[in-house]
């Protein structure tokens, strides 16, 4: 048996919740699974239809990790487990067990600055474990760089459930609303600095002037949201953006299949950085070509000048640039058949190979 232990999970939506319950799902295909995970109101539906053992725990977020990592400790007693696989090292920081440990890493949560507390305390979690997977080169090397050792990463990128099959009458929905409008961009991610929304916006501003026609889909939540719309209201652009938030992932994914390129070139803001962006192969399964920023781990699943292109993320005219050249001559297409065929390898049965090499 091996514990998967999280603090993200379905019902939560987000992008580290897809990954965990991708990992957990696919490893309970192969070994016994338990996963503890963190509380939340929607759990007992969901709980209820998979087919492996959840413990949630619940209570104050401050001691939280304290009753849980309790709880797990009191179980690997009392029970024969192989291992544990955390979704981030605080995960792991409180276990007293000598079970061998697999710790995942992504980006912003080891991005702490050498010889700080946050920096201490990671390395003493991660220095003292068997196996640290990176989601991406970039990763790898951060964490290198800020003290983790180096023998014990290895790169496996996130995996993807296959895409899902779109119903017609939504398709058509989307069809009919986005009629007139070519190109089409698109963003699906939170509304926050590092996504780079509003760069996207202030090249849209020159864009339209070639493409009259030109739309800016941005499907999300965040604490940016507000400063986003005001800069589009600013710059007369309320007729070129269209904003969709807390849409169903049927209506999510016919907006990314009706459109033309998927925008996301991110930068560094603070300590916040896209270690991976398992959008840009969410995106290529519809066969949309995505533009990544060079900061971050975007290379991994973006391939310049194939799938898409990596740019800097923070200059204007790149990204101006990137975006215009895709759309001339109507470039995209052909990106676009080629991420579509390159997002066959990070399906879930391909990438849970290189876990079970590590499990056996």
């Amino acid at each position: 048996m091996y514990l998967v232990v999280t603090r993200s999970f379905p019902p939560e939506i987000g992008g580290m919740q897809n990954l965990m319950w991708g990992l957990a799902n696919e490893l309970s295909k192969n070994y016994m699974i338990k996963v503890f995970a963190d509380y939340n109101n929607n759990h007992k539906i969901f709980d209820e239809k998979v087919s492996f053992s959840i413990e949630r725990v619940g209570g104050m977020k401050l001691l939280r990790k304290y009753r849980k990592a309790q709880l797990i400790n009191e179980y690997i007693k009392e029970n024969k487990v192989e291992g544990i696989i955390a979704d981030h090292w605080k995960s792991l920081e409180h276990l007293k067990t000598n079970k061998k440990k697999i710790c995942l890493i992504h980006g912003k949560e080891i991005n702490h600055e050498k010889g700080t507390l946050l920096n201490k305390r990671m390395l003493e979690v991660l220095n003292n474990i068997e196996i640290i997977i990176a989601n991406s080169q970039y990763t790898k090397d951060l964490a290198i760089k800020l003290g983790v050792k180096e023998n014990r990463i290895i790169v496996i990128n996130p995996g993807i459930d296959e895409a899902q099959e779109l119903n017609k009458k939504t398709s058509g929905k989307v069809e009919s609303l986005l009629k007139h409008k070519s190109p089409r961009l698109i963003t699906v991610s939170r509304f926050d600095k590092r996504k780079n929304h509003e760069k996207i916006i202030m090249a849209l501003r020159n864009l339209k002037q070639i493409y009259p026609g030109i739309v800016y889909i941005c499907v999300g939540y965040g604490e940016e949201e507000k400063n986003i719309k005001k800069l589009v209201s600013e710059l007369g652009l309320q007729p070129q953006v269209m904003f969709f938030k807390d849409i169903s992932n049927e209506l999510k994914n016919a907006l990314v299949d009706k459109s033309n390129i998927f925008v996301m070139p991110s930068t560094v803001h603070k300590k916040s950085v896209e270690g991976f962006g398992i959008a840009y192969v969410e995106a290529a399964q519809y066969g949309v070509p995505s533009l990544g920023g060079r900061d971050g781990g975007a290379a991994d699943a973006i391939e310049h000048k194939k799938t898409g292109l990596i740019c800097d993320g923070n200059s204007l005219d790149d990204i101006y640039s990137s975006i215009n050249s895709m759309l001339e001559n109507k470039k995209y297409i052909e990106y676009g058949k080629a991420a579509k065929e390159q997002s066959n390898k990070f399906k879930w049965n391909k990438i849970i190979e290189e876990y079970k090499k590590i499990l056996s």
